[in-house]
């Protein structure tokens, strides 16, 4: 065997070599794994060789004994019965499934390993023994046993446990993926998903590389990974786990020197392995970036997507490398399979010494060390599984209660204790026939949720509206119970949710509409922090290459995800302007950057799935205007877009006509189509030229005519308008070059200013008399004086005055713009700036009303002084 760190080829080369010096492939697969197992010796204690050059030889050793020893029981079974065919003559594949460290490629040095085996479909052999498929490989799977597993005068290859197939130890040795997938439907059970999540198909070579194996794929990620949070794996890897410790107390009873198992014990080993399997399995079907089989692999994605703090991932991957170093020293003692803490001192002085400690009967570095690693661990471990049983909080009445036992909410204990206004709506809900329909233990979250709703209350930590809101909530949400566990399991984020509710009505609106989105509070990092475009085009385009990986990236998935992705970032949003963590104005900046980098992504991921694209990258643009072009963008805005491509590198342009055309009515229900992650926007095309009776995509050639006054077809002056405020927002920056160049013509052209001023007055007297206004109030978009009279003024001047003012031509917004007429002498000192002042406040009071659910109408004496600095700068502009 060549020097270094030995491989799957190096490996199958030496017992080539091993079989032509003589020996029997029994005796060569042996003889190999000793002199492999005296190398990863020398390279483990002596050469100081990271973990991975211990883990990755051990897999890729069973990868190629299983792989040699695969072929010589087929070839066997081939002789008496011969290859096993389907009804229609196709030969059926087999395939050695690797779970557990071995599908991870983490095997320690004296592992055992856990194998599964599936084969294709039913059929039978075809040789002079004729037999069933099933009992052909189960005769395969018998000689498997043999060639690795058997003990004789060379040692054993590996132990083979099987106990991990369906129906366990009495299940049989072999499964069809027919009886494979009926197992995960009907009997599958919570802790087999953590088994499946680590499986991997590691012989034969040739299944994978053909992708013949991925059939198996196809069955097992749905059943490890669910479609939404599945925070109800919480429990069932709760009572897995203190399973697992039961059974290492009872073995460790009246025997101390059992307690130090690395693996098992407190703090251990696969307290680590869970820790990063429970986020995955809760988290991963939506997720896809976080999923992995390795266990340090899975703590680095699990840090650079939030979900686990950067430090702490550091931390628990340092523990894992020493645990799983201590656990190498162990075997290495014996050879044996064991995870205890050897007693003798010359076995623990040897263990410290190979790993820089000192032990002597003194001081133990070795133990001092393992002891505050696996309280870390422990500590951790516990904070993530210990939520959901925590203690309860003070009593809402008031008296302090070690311990309160958790009630179902159609208790009648539950009632009695429940402050009475709370009460008086928690009553009739429990006693609704949708409630009573529950099973036991989704009472029991329910009345979990409430009681802790209510000690809030008691401790001052929200409101008795925001509890009571929390029940309305609630109460829609009775079937959707992945988000009733996640928040059972995450007390922080109810508390959180609570307090959000509190604060005003309209997020408790959209938490219904998109209940997922409380997933979000549970990083405060997140929430603290303003939207960063470039870090959720990155997340969104890491996302989309793992669904491509997982070979699932297919239309509705990535529809799914962009939705999801827009959600939970708005809803970030809200909350920090809810808590009023940033200004009315920051709101409309980032739910603007929001909404072009979902624009831009669309785009990218559409044209991928568009048949009849013609290029890689499309010369494709889509134009904003309204409140998205200006940058004013409210929570559940309409999106006003223009749809533009450029054919000027076309050789045949009415094929680019026919190309773009169908990518854009492609685009707008990839915008537009509620799926089963709800909607992502309303979009409105009307803007285009010739509005709905025109083409959906344009030329830029002939949007530019269009716009300029070439030809007969030719913008109104109300276009015009409109396009004050329009931008490029998402696509071919070429494009959005030019179409700047447009916008700037148009506002730049001659007008006479005296006809510019009739037009728009009239355009704004139209829009009033179709958005009455109640008598005796005052709405801040419409009456007089409101921000529709603002904005029409800023289209008049910059339409009229751009060509000789070049700061009016940016678009910069309604505020900035007036603040620039008036620094360029086109309004009476102060009427500018007074006016901008004005509208930022009316921008204020209608955003705060909506937050509320309140009506955007108020009375006239609250708001008058922004209303006469409006009237004001109306009579500038418009009154002679």
């Amino acid at each position: 065997m060549p020097p270094g760190v030995p491989d799957v080829a190096s490996i199958t080369a030496l017992i080539h070599t091993l079989r032509e010096g003589g020996r029997a492939l029994p005796s060569a697969l042996r003889v190999a794994r000793q002199l492999v197992m005296e190398r990863l010796v020398v390279l483990d204690v002596e050469a100081g060789a990271p973990l991975t050059d211990i883990t990755v030889p051990m897999t890729h050793l069973a990868e190629a004994t299983l792989e040699l020893a695969l072929a010589e029981a087929r070839r066997e079974a081939d002789e008496r019965h011969g290859a096993p065919l389907t009804d229609d003559g196709q030969p059926i594949d087999f395939w050695i499934v690797g779970m557990g460290k071995l599908g991870a490629r983490e095997l320690n040095v004296s592992s055992d390993i856990d194998l599964i085996y599936v084969y294709e479909e039913s059929g039978q052999t075809t040789g002079p023994q004729v037999v069933s498929a099933h009992e052909y490989f189960s005769l395969v799977a018998k000689k498997l046993y043999t060639l690795i597993g058997d003990v004789t005068e060379d040692g054993f290859v590996f132990r083979v446990d099987l106990a991990l197939r369906p129906n366990g130890n009495s299940g049989p040795p072999v499964v069809s993926l027919a009886m494979l997938e009926e197992y995960f439907l009907v009997q599958g059970r919570e802790w087999e998903r953590f088994a499946w999540l680590k499986s991997r198909v590691v012989a034969p070579r040739e299944s994978v590389t053909s992708g013949r194996a991925l059939q198996l794929r196809s069955l097992v990620t749905p059943f490890v990974y669910r479609k939404y949070l599945d925070y109800s794996v919480f429990e069932g890897l709760r009572q897995l786990h203190r399973k697992i410790r039961e059974e290492a107390q009872r073995r460790a009873a009246g025997r101390p020197e059992r307690a130090n198992d690395v693996k098992l014990s407190r703090g251990g080993i696969r307290e680590i392995e869970f820790t990063v399997q429970l986020l995955q399995v809760a988290r991963g079907g939506q997720f896809p970036e976080i999923r992995t089989r390795s266990t340090l692999k899975g703590l680095d994605k699990l840090a650079a997507s939030g979900l686990m703090k950067v430090d702490t991932a550091r931390k628990l991957a340092d523990a894992y490398i020493f645990l799983r170093q201590v656990e190498h020293r162990i075997q290495f003692l014996d050879d044996q399979q064991t995870h205890l803490l050897p007693t003798a001192d010359a076995d623990l002085g040897w263990i410290a010494a190979s790993m820089q400690l000192a032990c002597t009967a003194d001081t133990c570095q070795l133990l001092d060390r393992l002891g505050e690693v696996r309280e870390l661990v422990a500590t951790e471990f516990d904070a993530l599984l210990h939520d959901g049983q925590a203690p309860s909080p003070r009593s809402p009445g008031g008296t302090c209660r070690s311990c309160v036992t958790p009630q179902p909410l159609d208790s009648d204990v539950l009632l009695e204790k429940l402050p009475p206004e709370l009460a008086e709506r928690v009553r009739p809900f429990s006693a609704s026939p949708r409630v009573q329909a529950l099973r036991d233990e989704s009472k029991l979250r329910l009345g979990k949720l409430v009681w802790r709703a209510a000690c809030s209350v008691a401790d001052g930590q929200c409101t008795m509206n925001a509890a009571v809101r929390f029940v309305d909530w609630l109460e829609p949400l009775l079937r959707r119970e992945s988000y009733l566990a996640l928040l059972v399991e995450r007390p922080e984020v109810h508390k959180r949710l609570l307090r959000l509710l509190g604060l005003a009505r309209w997020p408790m609106q959209y938490l219904l509409r998109h209940p997922g989105v409380i997933d979000e509070l549970a990083d405060e990092r997140q929430i603290a922090e303003r939207f960063d475009r470039a870090g959720f085009t990155a997340d969104l385009n890491e996302r989309h290459a793992a669904w491509v990986r997982s070979g699932e990236a297919d239309e509705g998935l990535l529809l799914d995800t962009l939705r999801r992705a827009h959600h939970a970032e708005v809803f970030r949003t809200l909350v920090r302007d809810v808590e009023q963590r940033i200004t009315v104005e920051q709101v409309a900046d980032d739910l603007s950057a929001l909404a072009d980098a979902t624009l831009d992504c669309t785009v990218r991921w559409a044209w991928s799935h568009l048949k009849q694209r013609h290029r890689d990258e499309p010369q494709f643009a889509v134009i904003a205007y309204g409140k998205l072009g200006g940058l004013e963008l409210g929570y559940g805005s309409d999106l006003d877009v223009v749809f533009l491509y450029d054919d000027a590198d076309e050789a045949d342009p009415d094929k680019a006509q026919e190309v773009y055309g169908a990518f854009a009515r492609k685009l707008v229900p990839w915008l537009t189509l509620r799926t089963a992650a709800g909607e992502l926007f309303d979009i409105d095309t009307a803007l285009r030229p010739n509005g709905n009776s025109g083409l959906l995509v344009t030329s830029i050639g002939s949007f530019e005519n269009y716009q300029i006054g070439r030809g007969s077809n030719t913008a109104w002056t109300w276009e015009h308008q409109a396009i004050t405020r329009a931008r490029c927002c998402a696509g071919s920056p070429r494009l959005a070059e030019r179409f700047e160049a447009t916008r700037r013509a148009v506002m730049c052209a001659e007008r006479d200013p005296a006809a510019l001023r009739e037009e728009v007055r009239a355009m704004r007297e139209k829009v009033r008399g179709a958005h009455p206004v109640k008598a005796g109030r005052f709405d801040v978009k419409q009456s007089v004086g409101g921000m529709m009279d603002a904005e029409f003024a800023v289209q008049y001047l910059v339409l009229s005055q751009s060509a000789r003012h070049p700061s009016l031509q940016d678009n910069a917004g309604n505020i900035a713009l007036l603040q620039r007429a008036e620094v360029a002498g086109l309004l009476p000192a102060g009427v500018g700036q007074a006016a901008a002042d004005a509208y930022r406040e009316l921008r204020r009071a209608q955003h705060r009303a909506r937050l509320d659910e309140q009506p955007t109408q108020f009375e006239p004496e609250l708001l008058a002084r922004e209303h006469d600095a409006i009237v004001a700068l109306w009579q500038a502009v418009f009154v002679d």
